[in-house]
């Protein structure tokens, strides 16, 4: 599935749309610099009731919300130098009950991170972005229901 996002609100919109189906599950957030994967994350979380500040985890590698309706992890492991150091930022702990994990540059995670259960590929599109949302599970499926009520 592709979308069109013309600016940050409509990055942050899709982001509100994918939680209105919101299940455990690890969302593999992939593009380049600047692509909208932490604008994408800010609309995940405020739609999950969480009123804060959404803070980029670019320096602390991973920011915890505890939201109404699922805790969420939103990771970003552009700055990990090795992906052994999941275990310290307590990946286990992360998985270790229902919870939703936002991962930005997943692949720096490589044999330690679970696999993804949607991966959404952010690009530059023209004066905006695209998003490419690809299921690899029930749960991927799962979250991409709000976005076909919409």
């Amino acid at each position: 599935m592709k979308c069109q996002l013309a600016d940050a609100a409509a990055t942050e919109q899709l982001g509100a749309r994918l939680a209105d189906s919101v299940t455990p599950a690890v969302v593999h957030l992939m593009g380049d610099l600047g692509a909208g994967k932490t604008t994408l994350a800010r609309g995940f979380i405020h739609a999950l009731g969480y009123t804060g500040k959404v803070r980029s985890p670019t320096y602390t590698l991973v920011e915890p919300y505890a939201c109404e309706r699922c805790p969420v992890f939103h990771l970003d492991l552009y700055r990990l130098a090795d992906a052994e150091e999941l275990e310290w930022l307590g990946l286990r702990d992360m998985l270790a009950e229902p919870a939703l994990l936002l991962v930005e540059w997943p692949e720096r995670g490589n044999g330690v991170l679970p696999p993804a259960d949607l991966t959404i590929y952010m690009q530059y599109s023209g004066e905006g972005r695209e998003a490419r949302l690809v299921p690899a599970s029930e749960a991927g499926k799962q979250l991409l229901k709000g976005l076909e009520s919409a």
